[in-house]
């Protein structure tokens, strides 16, 4: 029988917004899992992938084939979901604050009585997903690929995973530092060394503007097959042929933009190019032509992410390339500090 697990946080009003959960129950011989999109709310496409995907939970769970709890999350972030602004989501940060919504989780989870919306939000969220033994976080990037970001200690069984979700490359990490929802549930694990039978990661669902049916549903059926095959469903389901290139984190490059200007790129995602290749440029003063910068690859990789805009500021991420060798900006931590 699905239960509604929804709870509700305080908005910067003070007034109640409802977080929407759902619980399917299986029969106890499964995994726990704890599926959400959202939690950056301007992350859209994960939410149309859990909605589909809700349909054919209450299917299996109708015929008595889940082995495992599953909650479900659709759209995590009710906070962040209506910050509008000239016609835009801007649902990264919260507005009052400046607070990253997928930033500090664990300083959240561990204070008694929280004292912001911010925190009372982060607080129940975690206690939602505490006892699963799965968690998937569904985010987008920019422009991207579908990528997996996956601690090492999930690696390689989370190769099929990647696989499942047709995801192109997967970036393992060790260190974070964060607080970040996937990092928070997972430190307990982690700590006691009890990493066996489970699996966490944060799934990137291409670029913000690929929201459509057809990478929804083929995004749904890929983890409604990996469930299956993890011992959350009772259904047969053959293991995803799809290539999945590992890379360290500290091996890929980013590029930033060294002068603000039109941004013209020159390769599009998933291709190669040789370390020194140019891949884009950015025109600083249209009518100027010697305001225009040529970027140049770091070194031979694959290109992943680009930024989405064609004006970019100076020292915005332009792009995200795979790489065989550290990069020579790398400084431990995090992907993507801010």
């Amino acid at each position: 029988m699905t239960q509604d697990v929804s709870f509700n946080v305080r908005n910067n009003n003070g007034e109640a917004v409802r977080v929407c959960a759902w619980r399917y129950e299986g029969d106890g011989s499964g995994p726990t899992v704890h599926l959400q999109a959202g939690v950056h709310a301007d992350e859209i496409a994960g939410m149309l992938v859990l909605h589909l995907l809700m349909q054919r939970l209450q299917i299996a769970e109708s015929q008595g084939r889940l082995k495992g709890r599953i909650t479900v999350v659709p759209q995590a972030n009710p906070l962040g979901i209506g910050q509008f602004r000239q016609g835009r989501i801007l649902g990264r940060y919260h507005d009052a604050t400046g607070h990253n919504f997928n930033r500090a989780f664990d300083l959240s989870a561990a204070m008694e009585r929280p004292s912001t919306n911010i925190q009372e939000w982060q607080k129940s969220l975690v206690q939602l997903a505490a006892t699963a033994d799965v968690m998937l976080d569904l985010h987008t990037d920019d422009e991207a690929l579908p990528y997996l970001y996956v601690h090492r200690s999930f690696w390689p069984r989370g190769r099929e995973l990647a696989a499942a979700m047709k995801m192109d490359v997967a970036i393992i990490w060790d260190d974070g530092g964060d607080g970040s929802f996937e990092e928070t549930i997972i430190a307990p694990w982690l700590r006691d060394g009890a990493t066996e039978g489970r699996m966490a990661a944060t799934l990137e669902l291409r670029g913000q503007g690929d929201v459509s049916d057809r990478f929804a549903e083929s995004d749904a059926e890929g983890l409604y097959n990996w469930l299956c095959g993890f011992g959350v469903i009772d259904e047969q389901v053959p293991p995803a042929d799809w290539p999945v290139e590992a890379v360290e984190m500290g091996h890929m490059e980013t590029i930033l933009a060294p002068q603000p200007g039109v941004l013209i790129f020159e390769k599009e995602l998933g291709d190669f190019v040789e370390e020194g290749q140019r891949f884009a440029r950015i025109l600083g003063r249209p009518g100027d032509p010697s305001s225009e910068v040529v970027l140049h690859a770091e070194q031979a990789g694959r290109l992943v992410t680009r930024y989405r805009d064609r004006l970019i500021p100076q020292g915005m991420g332009v792009a995200k390339f795979t790489g065989s060798r550290v990069s020579r900006n790398w400084s431990g931590g995090l992907l993507d500090p801010n």
